[in-house]
């Protein structure tokens, strides 16, 4: 037998090693084609879904099309429609409808920290810089902003104060604040930057924001009477409102921070009754959000979800996953991703699958922080929508709400990747929100510290069965190639390769010979 085969191998001519390799190439080529354009299409490989949907489930004797995540990532990206976030969302360019989406927009962080009470004392116990110059020079701007108006010409206290936010050294910002305290006592902005700076604990700093309140609701109520006497007077008026709503809330976070949560919930929900336009830059629902997690008052924290998770509104990862914490509350204790891989899913599992999708597909780097597979940092001061340090600031805030419900964390480590397979180029389309922006790494490395790593949008890599074809085609089409200029040294060749190929069949049939009579072998040979 074996004879014969070498004797079959030593008739064949080059020319049928040339339409060998030359017909591998081709159906080779034709698969990689193949294989290219379901991956464009539909973001995974063709092969591999038809090895995990059919044949997997039919060698492990399982009568499911798909495991979990095969489940879940075929489920639609969210509740609530096609949002468009143009109004607030990152990133240049334009969306798949043709529309044009706005560039970068750095946001206030609604939940930003105490300078001296907390990132001052991260600086003390690592030597490390928690706060870019660049974050602390928007947060300079937001201050000039709303705390200084045209009417502070000529006036000591106000003109120190408007340098005193822009003072590199901290020192020196400090000292400017109590020089306009001295000169003037009721200089409300002069409170503030010594309640965020100088206080070393959330308890002085309360103490402090509450003088502050008064000097400011007496300022309030001076420029209320004049407001309507010219622009300038308007201008004091909406600077003092300003800087009334922001102690406000200041308070309210101490409170959230010493524990008094329903003093705290309370006094976000009267911040959130207010209009003026400082009101579109704190986000305080966002505030009250977290505070209602903290509460486990999830019915209400569901009422004021509802409000501003609107198809018109601006959306946030505090949004979009606390919508998806909510719908995974209600099955996350019995979810089984074995269970759910041989039944599917139900429709509440199926709608909280969705939610983790959309709220992925909005800011993909929240569920590594979440799942505590990359370390938390203090959050910036400003956040960049959809980037990683909106992400930093969600997790730093929310990561023990999501522990505190049994399972939600396993439901979204089950799920979450699944927003990927169905979004296979999110920086050129998305499913319900704008694309992907590309500006966001930009910014990110702007707003974090250096010795944190910025998160990047996870870049889909092809395919294992879509590289191995490329590389099958381009090895018999070399082969063909080859073989075409040089038939008989490839020739020779392949008549080596194929001999050292069948050397240990040789060996094994000399071993078989050895133990077995040969007559029998040859019996066994004609059958």
């Amino acid at each position: 037998m074996w004879d014969s085969s070498s004797m079959f191998l030593s008739t064949l001519t080059p020319k049928f090693y040339v339409a060998l390799t030359g017909t591998s190439s081709l159906i080779s080529g034709l698969i990689l084609i193949f294989e290219w354009w379901y991956f464009r299409k539909y973001g995974t490989s063709f092969i591999e879904q038809v090895s995990i949907n059919h044949i997997s489930p039919w060698i492990n004797g399982s009568d499911s099309a798909a495991d979990s995540n095969g489940n879940t990532s075929g489920a639609g990206a969210g509740t609530g429609g096609n949002s468009n976030t143009g109004s607030t969302s990152n990133g240049g360019g334009t969306s798949s409808s043709g529309q044009q989406m706005p560039e970068c927009k750095v946001w206030r962080n609604p939940l930003n920290l105490f300078r001296g009470a907390e990132y001052q004392r991260f600086f003390w116990a690592t030597s490390k810089e928690p706060l870019t110059y660049y974050d602390m020079n928007l947060s300079a701007q937001d201050h000039q902003t709303f705390f200084t108006c045209e009417g502070d010409a000529r006036k000591e206290e106000y003109e120190i104060m408007q340098t005193a936010w822009r003072e590199r050294n901290p020192v020196q910002r400090i000292k400017s604040a109590h020089n306009a305290i001295e000169i003037n006592p009721e200089c409300a902005p002069a409170y503030i930057l010594l309640a965020e700076e100088e206080a070393t604990t959330i308890v002085e700093a309360e103490r402090i924001l509450r003088t502050a309140l008064k000097v400011a609701e007496q300022n309030y109520r001076k420029s209320q009477a004049t407001q309507h006497q010219g622009p300038v007077a308007e201008g004091i008026h909406r600077r003092d409102t300003n800087v009334l709503i922001y102690i406000r809330r200041r308070l309210a976070m101490c409170a959230r921070k010493l524990g008094k949560l329903k003093e705290a919930a309370k006094m976000f929900r009267d911040l959130t009754k207010e209009i003026p336009s400082i009101m579109n830059v704190l986000n305080i629902h966002e505030n009250l959000i977290e505070t209602l997690l903290e509460m486990q008052a999830y019915a209400d924290c569901q009422a004021v979800l509802a409000k501003y998770d609107d198809i018109s509104l601006p959306k946030s990862a505090t949004i979009c996953y606390t919508a998806a914490l909510l719908k995974a509350r209600a099955v996350a204790d019995k979810f089984s991703p074995d269970i759910a891989s041989k039944r599917g899913l139900s429709p509440a599992e199926m709608c909280a699958v969705e939610a983790i999708h959309r709220a992925v597909e909005f800011n993909p780097h929240v569920p590594k922080y979440l799942l505590e597979t990359k370390p938390l940092i203090l959050p910036p001061e400003h956040i960049l929508k959809r980037g990683d340090s909106e992400a930093l600031a969600y997790a730093f805030f929310h990561l023990k709400h999501w522990k505190n419900i049994d399972g939600a964390l396993n439901l979204l480590h089950c799920t979450w990747e699944g927003t990927f397979r169905m979004l296979p180029y999110p920086l050129e389309r998305g499913h319900l929100f704008y694309p992907y922006p590309t500006c966001t790494e930009c910014a990110d490395r702007e707003l974090l510290p250096a010795f944190h790593e910025v998160s990047v949008y996870p870049k889909k890599e092809l395919p294992f069965f879509i590289l191995f074809t490329a590389g099958l085609c381009s090895f018999t089409a070399l082969l063909a190639l080859l073989t075409h200029q040089y038939p008989e040294p490839m020739g020779l060749l392949a008549q080596t390769v194929l001999t050292w190929i069948s050397y240990p069949f040789q060996l094994l049939k000399e071993r078989i010979e050895a133990f077995w009579p040969c007559n029998l072998l040859q019996h066994i040979s004609r059958v």
